[in-house]
């Protein structure tokens, strides 16, 4: 492994700090089994990490169903609106937050996700998210032309930086293969937590790929070892 030394973090959202994948994948089989359609593994590998229409045009294409992206999103989020306030935080990652946070480690939020959904999956994770000053939301930033795989949402998350750190010490926190193909096209080192069902072979972008963020070494990418401090408490 090549890893270089970083300045700055930035973290994807679901499937990486909550576990809102395992929700998306609820509610797409709810709206797919009314048509006698599964929504499989392999075309949510497809999809994740793209922006809301994205996502929705890719599912109808994939199961050839019978809706409009905009039928499609309104059917969803009244599922979601009851799925998402429930979810939890990932193993490992309110350590690693507090941990960089403590340390002074520009940190920062780059999810595909619209500020609506987001406000709806965070609600009992506040103090968490809070940590995360510099955010970005895909689906409702305007300067985020494109989903991933393409670069836009990581170019725009780390402008938001104050001192603008160039791409390469930027290290970016995924679990998705559209999201390590976006990070990899900005220029960016990406950590790859991905779903165990996932074939690792799909994402030969990823600088490092774990089983768990509990298993994450800050001090391979020149980040303040989790040894330089007493044990964090949690919310």
């Amino acid at each position: 492994m090549d890893l270089k030394p970083v300045t700055h973090v930035l973290f994807d959202m679901d499937g990486l700090i909550l576990n809102t994948e395992d929700l998306y994948t609820i509610g797409f089989q709810k709206v797919a089994s009314r048509f006698g359609k599964e929504f499989t593994f392999t075309l949510k590998s497809r999809i994740m990490g793209q922006q809301s229409e994205e996502f929705a045009a890719s599912i109808i294409e994939g199961l050839d169903l019978p809706l409009t992206v905009e039928e499609f999103l309104t059917e969803t989020r009244l599922v979601f609106q009851e799925l998402f306030p429930e979810c939890k935080i990932m193993p490992g990652v309110e350590r690693l937050i507090r941990h960089l946070h403590q340390h002074k480690v520009p940190i920062g939020l780059a999810t595909s996700s619209s500020k609506l959904t987001y406000d709806l999956k965070v609600q009992k994770h506040t103090q968490l998210f809070d940590l995360l000053k510099y955010k970005t939301w895909g689906s409702s930033d305007p300067l985020v032309k494109r989903g991933k795989p393409y670069p836009d949402i990581f170019l725009v998350a780390a402008a938001k930086f104050p001192d603008n750190p160039p791409p390469e010490k930027v290290l970016v926190f995924e679990d998705s293969i559209n999201g390590v193909r976006a990070a990899h096209s900005a220029g960016m080192q990406v950590v790859m937590v991905p779903d165990p069902r996932l074939d690792r072979t799909l994402a030969p972008e990823a600088t490092l790929i774990l089983d768990s963020m509990e298993d994450f070494q800050p001090e391979l990418f020149g980040l303040p070892s989790f040894s330089n401090i007493s044990p964090i408490s949690t919310i």
